[in-house]
């Protein structure tokens, strides 16, 4: 059973940069695609960024170039480096393990808030 916990979540103004992180446990992290999501108030909870086991990425449209995702084998972490942050980006941010739309629970989530 893969479990996760987001953490790094904050209070940013616009067009500053905000890294988030995702703790994975299990040994299987490095085999793993990993996903993040996010959920604004009111709107469904959508794909932000994915990273294949290999490393390669994909972004949707609204963060291409100014966001990155990333991971650590060695820690069982995974990042989301956020710059040019816009009121937008404002939400609840989740990571999940395997290609979107993933498995396994959901974890608490890390609140991202981008004030104007």
């Amino acid at each position: 059973q893969v479990q996760v916990v987001e953490s790094g979540g904050g209070l940013v103004q616009a067009g500053g940069s905000l890294r988030i992180s995702c703790a994975v446990s299990g040994s299987i992290f490095s085999s793993l695609a990993m996903g993040w999501y996010r959920q604004a108030p009111g709107k469904q909870r959508d794909l932000v960024a994915v990273i294949s086991s290999a490393g390669s990425t994909r972004y949707v449209d609204s963060v291409k170039g100014r966001f990155t995702i990333s991971r650590d084998n060695a820690k069982n972490t995974m990042y989301l480096q956020m710059g040019s942050l816009k009121p937008e980006d404002t939400a609840v941010y989740y990571c999940r393990a395997g290609a979107p739309p993933g498995f396994g629970s959901w974890g608490q989530g890390t609140q991202v808030t981008v004030s104007s």
